[in-house]
């Protein structure tokens, strides 16, 4: 007995002499341990003059099973960093099988990446989700990514001096330097637009959208309230599921999906600055979702729910002259018959009207050309991009890859 009380405090005089500066990682278990991962950034980013706060709620929602039916058919796990005791990063790893399913990839994801200017806090987070993926048998991590593209993707590495929009996040410019340290290279970029609004739409664009209306027998909605638009929301997502299906990382969006995520965003939509067109038929053809931006709406609101609704009830949204491009889709059949002309025509004079003097375009694949020429005819300016990392484990023969 003497001899095992003599190893014990061997150990504890040891481990006081090393200091204060162990890391531990612990798994997320519980409501608790939940709250605090979800808080950590608000944390981690106070006062930052580009950090849009997490609505903690909602992360809280995206994060459970019980809640979230995108994360349903997930395995997942979430862990916590501590240094000296104290909260120093988080992480979420995320193995998709529907990505599988539809891209036959064994990749897991990383994603809700957040630590401090810290090496080692940043390694063990990394090598702690890397084992994990290992031990469930696949071959490559990537990220950072979310459950479907309604979460925040890829991470900031141009345009650390630019405000972000409220789907996407913040990040200090070290994280992609220490994933580069740690094995990760570039795998997908995203870069994002700032968009000058004109006083007015030249008149030859008006004429193209008379034209192609005419022509093709399409109507204009008007949307003067959400409940407007809901006979056509499940043509929208069956049109979001063809279009983007083969962008990168797309994995499909169900009704049940599609219904979570529309619940957080419906009350921000402005229904003036929602366009939808259809056919003779009345089958969608076209929509554009564009929205005030909320930027500083969430900041205000400092990751309450309760604030942002009180917020959002005294119109605290109406004071900006920013507007954000969130989705944009033309079905495919026509594509080449410029209905997308008629598409920004009418969200163009909806901006116009409303007194808009610039947007945001969010993320657009770096090789999607087709999209990022649009913006050639407006005064513009390519201010940030954000990238996706993919490393390939030893196990693997393979050291590239395209999804």
């Amino acid at each position: 007995m003497f001899a095992i009380k003599l190893v014990k405090n061997l150990k504890l005089f040891l481990n006081e002499s090393a200091g204060p500066m162990s890391i531990e990682i612990r798994e997320v278990k519980n409501l608790k341990e939940l709250k605090q991962f979800v808080k950590f950034p608000n944390q981690l980013y106070k006062n930052h003059p580009n950090y849009i706060p997490v609505i903690e709620s909602q992360d809280i929602k995206t994060l459970s099973k019980s809640k979230n039916p995108a994360a349903q058919n997930c395995k997942t796990a979430l862990w916590m960093a501590y240094k000296e005791g104290q909260p120093a990063g988080r992480i979420a790893g995320i193995i998709h099988q529907d990505f599988y399913y539809k891209w036959g990839k064994n990749y897991g994801r990383f994603g809700w990446m957040d630590f401090i200017e810290d090496f080692d806090v940043a390694s063990a987070l990394i090598e702690t989700v890397e084992n994990w993926a290992i031990e469930n048998g696949v071959e490559a991590l990537n990220g950072p990514l979310g459950f479907t593209d309604f979460d925040p993707e890829g991470l900031l590495v141009e345009g650390f001096d630019e405000m972000p929009t409220i789907i996407e996040r913040y990040n200090y410019p070290y994280y992609g330097k220490y994933l580069e340290e740690l094995g990760f290279t570039k795998h997908a970029d995203w870069v994002e637009y700032e968009v000058k609004i004109p006083s007015a739409l030249p008149e030859k664009v008006q004429r193209a959208a008379e034209f192609v209306i005419n022509r093709y027998q399409l109507k204009v909605k008007k949307i003067s309230k959400i409940s407007d638009a809901l006979p056509y929301i499940d043509q929208v997502f069956d049109i979001i599921n063809n279009i983007y299906g083969l962008i990168y990382g797309f994995v499909p969006i169900n009704k049940e999906i599609s219904n979570f995520y529309l619940t957080r965003f419906a009350p921000l939509i402005d229904p003036d600055l929602v366009s939808i067109i259809t056919d003779k038929d009345d089958k969608v053809v076209a929509f554009a979702v564009t929205m005030p931006s909320y930027t500083e709406v969430f900041k205000k609101a400092k990751g309450n729910a309760l604030k942002l609704k009180w917020l959002l009830l005294k119109g605290e949204q109406h004071k900006t002259r920013t507007a954000d491009m969130y989705f944009i889709g033309v079905r495919p059949e026509y594509n080449s018959k410029g209905v997308s002309a008629a598409l920004f025509y009418e969200i163009g004079r909806s901006l116009i009207a409303k007194g808009y003097t610039k947007a945001e375009t969010n993320l657009e694949y770096e090789s999607n050309y087709a999209v990022r020429s649009l913006w050639d005819h407006f005064e513009h300016r390519q201010h940030k991009r954000r990238r996706c990392y993919l490393k390939f484990f030893i196990s693997s023969t393979r050291t590239n890859d395209d999804i």
